[in-house]
């Protein structure tokens, strides 16, 4: 059998791997390993895997490596483990390494993931056709009769790969240069539209323009932004991430904003995790260090200033879906309940394992869809236990993930950022002033 050895610049740490004492705290946080039981599909179980190809121990052909594709990189485990495993960057340069090894039983689908995502998610113009041609088939009806008369009667695969589509009938936000311009700026900060944010969900970005203006604080969107690149260091493309990383931190760098705000938990962890992914590259370095210094999640940055001052009441019953990438990568749980929680009106209902993964994961759902569904099982479990009428996120991810599985449980239940709901507070404020 060919034997694959981890190459290239992000061959995964010895001293990261010895940190792992097998103690087991992981796996109650692993939802692949809750769905399946598997140990191979746990977090230590796949650190056994990688330290075994390292030292050639074990063999890495395709099941071996199907492993580590089953992975969703939630990180969940490293805020369950007492040792502080850096499982993510663990798992990051395994899946690198394995790419970078052109000589290697390199599984097929992994080339095929990443060159599609280079040549279209790292492509606008491309994107915008392909999602044109969603949101004329969402427009058209035959979206509506798949979903109603004609479920019954085709595919269960078919169907089941339409319902996991997102409704692609609003205009998309594409706005660029100033977004908010107050007569007195408190301060200047730059947004990511990011590649496929604003085609898919452009109330996201117009509900955090709405409050960044009522914070007075002024808002850019620079011209020439491109994709975050989380997808592609996530399946293993980590040239593709690097160059979409230094395009990036020139294009923000000439914003002269403060900082960086970001209304996607992925993009936003990606992103501040620049300066590793950069670690390598003498002329980036520091200046990847220093620009992630200044990116922030749009939570994160709002209840560091006063945004509570003349909120208007929102009449609902909300629970929320801690974003993998937030919680755990970002380690901020504490930003949307204070905020949730300074609306008017609002009742906030937690579930049981708020901060378990919904089984979305960038193009997971895509590319593991059986494993993809188990875990979502479990989760529309438990938020639909709380009988609230809207579960919020902060990730365009979770939103598809979630709506896709309300669908098919035809639940009304709506699904929302949380900064919709601070908008929409805002809105009720301004409009109780007006009257």
């Amino acid at each position: 059998m060919k034997q694959l050895n981890f190459v290239g610049l992000d061959v995964p740490s010895t001293e990261d791997l010895q940190n792992c004492v097998h103690c087991g705290f992981c796996l109650p946080s692993c939802p692949t390993y809750l769905a399946t039981g598997h140990e191979l599909e746990s977090p230590r179980g796949r650190l056994h895997v990688i330290a075994g190809i390292k030292e050639g121990r074990i063999d890495a052909n395709t099941k071996t490596l199907q492993h580590l594709d089953r992975c969703l990189q939630c990180r969940a485990c490293e805020t369950a483990c007492p040792s502080a495993v850096p499982y993510g960057r663990i798992m990051e340069d395994a899946r690198a390494s394995i790419m970078a090894n052109r000589n290697s039983i390199q599984p097929r689908s992994w080339f095929i993931r990443s060159f599609l995502l280079r040549n279209i998610l790292g492509h606008q113009k491309r994107l915008r056709v392909a999602i044109s041609l969603g949101r004329l088939y969402s427009r058209s009806g035959l979206q509506d009769l798949i979903r109603g008369p004609l479920k019954k009667i085709l595919p269960m695969k078919l169907v089941r790969l339409e319902n996991s589509l997102p409704s692609l009938r609003k205009k998309p936000f594409r706005k660029s240069g100033s977004l908010s311009s107050p007569n007195i700026a408190l301060d200047k900060v730059a947004l990511l539209t990011g590649c496929i944010h604003g085609e898919l969900y452009p109330e996201m970005h117009s509900s955090t323009v709405e409050v960044l203006d009522y914070m007075q604080i002024e808002v850019v969107a620079p011209v020439d932004q491109v994709c975050c690149g989380a997808l592609h260091i996530h399946a293993g493309d980590a040239e593709a991430s690097r160059k979409l990383a230094r395009q990036n931190i020139e294009i923000f760098e000439s914003s002269g904003a403060s900082k960086v705000l970001v209304n996607a938990a992925g993009c936003g962890s990606a992103m501040k995790e620049y300066g590793r992914l950069l670690r390598h590259d003498e002329d980036w370095r520091e200046r990847a260090e220093v620009f992630s210094g200044k990116v922030e999640d749009i939570l994160e940055f709002v209840v560091k200033h006063k945004f509570d001052y003349q909120l208007g009441k929102v009449s609902d019953v909300v629970t929320l879906q801690d974003a993998c990438h937030l919680a755990h990568a970002q380690k901020e749980k504490v930003a949307p309940r204070t905020i949730l929680s300074a609306i008017p009106g609002l009742e906030l209902r937690e579930m049981s394992t708020p901060d378990r993964c919904c089984g979305s994961a960038g193009i997971y759902s895509i590319v593991q869809p059986d494993l993809s569904t188990q875990v979502l099982s479990a989760k529309l479990e438990d938020v639909l236990s709380t009988d609230a009428g809207t579960v919020c996120t902060a990730n365009p991810g979770c939103t598809l993930q979630l709506e896709a599985g309300l669908r098919r449980e035809s639940s009304d239940m709506d699904v929302r950022h949380v900064i919709e709901l601070l908008a929409k507070s805002v809105q009720a404020g301004r409009d109780k002033t007006d009257m």
